[in-house]
């Protein structure tokens, strides 16, 4: 695996160029069982990034809607929807490599046969490699919120980014949000309802029960415990 996840830029002068991240990368140390995994399964699951498109379908081995997840953590639960969804294709993304680590351990533990993972930046990875129109869904669960005003502008979530998804997803596709930060919920809600040719799947217009298709994870098992709330979005393109 390479372990760099982001591509260095350079203005005409050769000096680096800074772009706004949503992400700080924490490089936690990998346990045995992490990099045993890294080394073992990444040649067989892992995708290195390249600045090109790739080939879904020869990814896979087959022609299946694709799922996409941005940011899965340590995988526990994009592990359980591949598993639970033989029929259709993930793929995952995450800048950090423990949690890449735990995630392939847990595909191999499970027999999933249908996820690939990378290990870099989401943006630059659909900017360059994930072909228009190809994506049946993209998930971002509970991304980092950036609660301090002054870190707004590094949510992930806003209209640049809204329509780069919407461009790679089908028509029909979905883009489905989850935040447990009500604040983010409603800026995700803004800027998601700013843009034409998404329609958002909530009969009030706001915010969908979470669906079954997302599992329930011990983080929001624990926050529904102590009375925390999560929000859903599901925006489909319609055009």
């Amino acid at each position: 695996m390479i372990n760099d996840v982001i591509t260095p830029e350079f203005d005409e002068n050769g000096r680096p160029l800074r772009r706004i991240r949503s992400f700080v990368r924490r490089q936690g140390r990998l346990t045995k069982g992490q990099q045993q995994a890294l080394d073992q399964l990444w040649p067989v699951l892992g995708v290195e990034y390249q600045p090109e498109p790739i080939d879904l379908p020869q990814l896979f081995g087959r022609e299946a809607p694709t799922v996409l997840e941005i940011g899965f953590g340590m995988g526990a639960s994009l592990v359980a929807m591949a598993s639970s969804n033989p029929q259709q294709n993930f793929l995952g993304i995450e800048v950090h490599a423990p949690g890449v680590g735990a995630c392939l351990s847990a595909a191999e533990e499970v027999g999933v046969n249908n996820l690939r993972v990378m290990c870099h930046d989401a943006v630059e990875v659909l900017e360059k490699m994930i072909p228009d129109h190809s994506l049946r869904m993209v998930q971002l669960f509970f991304p980092d919120p950036w609660h301090k005003a002054r870190h707004n502008k590094r949510r992930i979530v806003q209209g640049p980014f809204a329509e780069l998804v919407m461009r790679k997803l089908k028509l029909g596709g979905v883009f489905h949000m989850a935040t447990d930060w009500e604040q983010y919920a409603e800026h995700m809600l803004e800027v998601m309802s700013s843009i034409a040719g998404y329609k958002n799947l909530s009969e009030e217009g706001n915010y969908v029960p979470r669906p079954e298709s997302r599992p329930l994870t011990k983080f929001e098992q624990r926050g529904q415990r102590l009375g925390h709330g999560v929000w859903d979005l599901m925006f489909e393109r319609v055009k």
